[in-house]
């Protein structure tokens, strides 16, 4: 690197005499750790649901969350992974997010650019943390960076990862604590052997802890001391309208908590003239790698990389996998995001019977809960018709505290004809609801320029009290959805002062909690005092509370 620091990779490449192009990938978690040895559950479950993928793959040289280099080199590509800073094979100081990493990758593109094996292309593609670098290297605008394909990547630091509608996320000290530091340059004999090369995947040198922890930066400290959406977010963000390369956005209807919002904004904000959307659900590394998904990057990548005149161009911008009960997906193609069609609808609240309706109540009514409990739950009446709800949507909630603020989380529900709640595949957790959101009462100011009727935008710049028992008007960003919920089945609201919690299992059940492990209880950020009283919310007359719903026609 231009300072002198050291990162090594791995390259895998075609035996043609031949020049060829590049799919890279920068990360933390280990170029020589293999997927079946790091991460031996998600493999079982993954070669479990689909033993299909070793039908194209001796599944040999596979990474977590990367492509499978026997599917890309057959096919004419080169596939390089790069440890990044302070991980791994290479050295330096561990600091994940920083724009240090995102020059590295920089510079790592142009040196695969430079290799006289190489045609002058480089793509990138991979998912999660190895999407998340993608955002950022490309708004640097590398000169030979040819195209990306960033598969669920959040980009945006402090409402995808850090600071959920102001509320610090304890996600990223599990994930560093867990899955980073173990691989963390420097442990050496005492971390993960790379199968490939014979030697420690994290070495060679082994340090003692003490000489580890001065090698790495506190990124979950630092999330935890910038608590408003300062320089220090922003630095460790993408400018998106700096990319301008063609892209291929993927985002997953399950994944709240960390990638999808990136991916919509991603694909509405990038510079690219060049972008397309793709929306799944499902595992967030499981459709990434299965053969009809592989066809649609190559697709997209052959024509950017490899010049092959195959249409890709002509392809809508749009393509969504439309979600039905029972984890069935329909494709359709698309022209804009948000659907240009959408019928923007608000669902009323009624306090009074813990109603939802598409009338306002005529009459206001309040309902008090502990914000520590589980909350409030308003549910529709049947459908009387097939509906779809597919888009960003949004809360308007008029409520007060008995204390000087109050956290709130919206999530939406679906219940069947005989009352059995409809759960989803998330990224991570195996039973999510349809939608979730969230808002700190006291970050509820708004931007005017940035916000629409159906998102929301605070700037989180600055922090606004409450005062106990005055009532507010709070506008909470809810991520995007879609679900067709058939004639007879019913949607629900579900208001609370702490993250979802499945029926009346406690909020630190994984496999039950419906918000995967995307936590926000640090109890320095959410002190009991402050936000463990209780939360009152109006509904009816001049206090309408309401979720507005992107309701598609004809559908």
């Amino acid at each position: 690197m231009d300072d002198g620091v050291v990162l090594r990779c791995d390259v895998f490449r075609p035996d043609v005499e031949d020049q060829v192009p590049v799919i890279m990938t920068l990360g933390p978690y280990g170029k020589g750790v293999r997927y079946q040895d790091g991460y031996k559950a998600e493999w079982e479950w993954l070669i479990d649901k689909h033993p299909e993928l070793g039908d194209n793959s001796t599944l040999s040289y596979m990474v977590w969350e990367t492509v499978d280099p026997e599917v890309w080199v057959r096919d004419g590509y080169a596939v390089i992974r790069v440890d990044a800073r302070g991980v791994g094979r290479s050295q330096g100081i561990l600091d994940n997010f920083s724009p240090r990493e995102s020059k590295d990758y920089y510079d790592s593109i142009e040196w695969a650019a430079s290799q006289p094996w190489c045609n002058g292309r480089v793509g990138l593609c991979g998912v999660s943390y190895y999407a998340m670098s993608q955002w950022k290297a490309a708004a640097l605008q590398p000169p030979h960076l040819a195209a990306m394909i960033p598969w669920d990547g959040a980009n945006e630091h402090y409402r995808e990862i850090s600071h959920h509608g102001g509320i610090l996320c304890t996600f990223w000290q599990m994930l560093f604590n867990l899955r980073i530091t173990r691989i963390q340059h420097g442990k050496g004999t005492n971390g993960l052997m790379d199968p490939w090369l014979g030697e420690p995947a994290a070495g060679p040198e082994t340090l003692s802890e003490i000489e580890l922890e001065a090698n790495r930066e506190d990124v979950a400290g630092k999330m935890k001391a910038h608590l408003l959406d300062d320089q220090f977010h922003r630095d460790y963000s993408a400018d998106l309208s700096r990319i301008t390369v063609p892209l291929l956005s993927a985002a997953n209807w399950g994944g709240w908590g960390l990638h999808p919002r990136g991916n919509f904004e991603g694909f509405l904000r990038s510079g690219s003239k060049k972008k397309w959307l793709e929306v799944h659900g499902g595992r967030h590394e499981e459709l990434f790698m299965l053969p009809e998904t592989v066809a649609l990057q190559k697709r997209f990548l052959d024509f950017y990389l490899k010049g092959i005149d195959n249409g890709w161009e002509d392809q809508p911008p749009v393509l969504l996998n439309v979600r039905h009960p029972g984890e069935v997906f329909v494709k359709r193609n698309e022209n804009e995001w948000p659907l240009a069609r959408t019928k923007w609808t608000p669902l009323f609240l009624n306090s009074e019977d813990k109603s939802a309706s598409w009338q306002a109540p005529m009459t206001e009514s309040r309902l008090d809960f502990d914000a520590m409990g589980e909350g409030a739950t308003f549910f529709t009446k049947p459908f009387e018709t097939e509906t779809e709800l597919t888009g960003p949507v949004a809360a308007k909630l008029f409520v007060a505290s008995s204390t000087s603020d109050a956290d709130l989380f919206v999530t939406l529900q679906v219940f069947d004809a005989s009352d059995q709640e409809i759960w989803f595949q998330g990224t991570l957790d195996p039973c999510t609801p349809v939608a979730q959101g969230c808002l700190r009462a006291s970050h509820r100011r708004l931007d005017p320029a940035r916000s629409s009727p159906y998102q929301p935008y605070h700037p989180h710049d600055q922090i606004e009290p409450l005062e106990p028992g005055v009532v507010y008007e709070l506008d909470v960003e809810i991520w995007p959805t879609s679900i067709v919920l058939p004639a007879g089945y019913r949607l629900a609201v579900t208001v609370s002062g702490r993250d979802f919690a499945r029926g009346a299992s406690g909020p630190d059940d994984l496999a039950n909690r419906g918000s995967g492990p995307f936590l926000h209880n640090d109890p320095e950020d959410r002190p009991a005092e402050v936000f463990g009283g209780t939360t009152t919310i109006f509904t009816g007359a001049t206090r309408a509370s309401y979720i507005l719903l992107p309701v598609i026609p004809g559908s």
